[in-house]
């Protein structure tokens, strides 16, 4: 395969929006395991994560065709001008979706038996926006499935922990996915197809990213509340995500919709990426002080 050919595969899939996924997880193997596991599971979560989304973000893209060519924001995608042949993108869904069971499989048997909700979840979505108008709390409920997924790998359980951490990714998902799809408003009611902007408005949709993200803060608060290894670094941080989220909400009036691409792109890679950090120092320092006392 050559370079272009791997770009327009990349566009198509848009690996740069594991930025928003991949960290997450990370994050969570970070605060989940209990012993640290072997470096073969570590692997084989992070190939479950990659290709489930993989596999998710293909059909997705083969699905929406019809609509993708139309649209005058996403016309100019690879597989809505026929750069990628839908042939494909049925070779990259069963790939990906071949590597998820296998990874899963190789990480333990609970993990294999349940893999089928999360196809289910990811395949659903897709369609969701034809049949509901509240897609986006679909693609919530995928995320808020990575730690408990990961829960699960680690430790064979679902901890409280996981719990809090899966509201907060899906609530920041659904969040950011309502201001997203503002952009597909007018276009959306044109051609039927259904979306929270769609039933309630731009305004009242806006409000009710924000109080998403409330739930986002909340739900990390809790989270560093009962995590054993919270210390003031975390606290710290999460007041910079807050600040993040607020920052986020100021770039989107009801009337100017322009900044749209910087909150979602710039400021949520920002706020996954500053989370994954967060955990780490605050999970080093935690160790510090804990060989101070010995």
């Amino acid at each position: 395969m050559g370079l272009n050919r791997f770009k327009l595969y990349s566009e198509l899939l848009k690996l740069e929006h594991t930025i928003f996924a991949l960290p997450f997880g990370l994050s969570s193997i970070w605060i989940l395991l209990k012993n640290f596991p072997s470096l073969e599971k570590i692997f084989f979560i992070i190939l479950a994560l990659i290709s489930a989304r993989t596999s998710g973000m293909a059909l997705n893209r083969l699905l929406d065709k019809p609509w993708d060519e139309i649209n005058p924001r996403t016309k100019f995608w690879p597989h809505a001008r026929g750069l990628v042949k839908n042939w494909e993108i049925k070779i990259i869904v069963f790939l990906s979706l071949a590597l998820f069971f296998f990874a899963c499989s190789r990480i333990n048997r609970l993990t294999l038996f349940l893999s089928p909700l999360v196809v289910f979840l990811l395949w659903f979505y897709p369609l969701a926006k034809r049949i509901l108008y509240y897609p986006h709390l679909i693609l919530g409920l995928i995320y808020f499935l990575i730690p408990v997924a990961t829960d699960i790998a680690l430790n064979e359980d679902v901890s409280l922990l996981s719990i809090f951490l899966g509201i907060a990714m899906g609530s920041w998902v659904s969040g950011f996915d309502i201001l997203y799809s503002l952009q597909d408003y007018e276009f959306d009611r044109k051609v039927g197809l259904k979306s929270i902007p769609v039933k309630f408005g731009i305004e009242k949709s806006i409000k009710i990213a924000r109080f998403l993200h409330v739930t986002t803060f909340v739900s990390l608060l809790l989270l560093g509340i009962f995590y054993s290894k919270t210390t003031w670094i975390y606290y710290l941080g999460l007041l910079l995500i807050a600040l993040f989220l607020v920052y986020e909400h100021s770039l989107i009036k009801k009337d100017d919709l322009s900044k749209i691409n910087k909150a979602f792109f710039t400021v949520n890679g920002f706020i996954s990426l500053l989370f994954f950090f967060l955990i780490v120092i605050n999970n080093w320092f935690y160790g510090l002080t804990m060989n101070s006392y010995k």
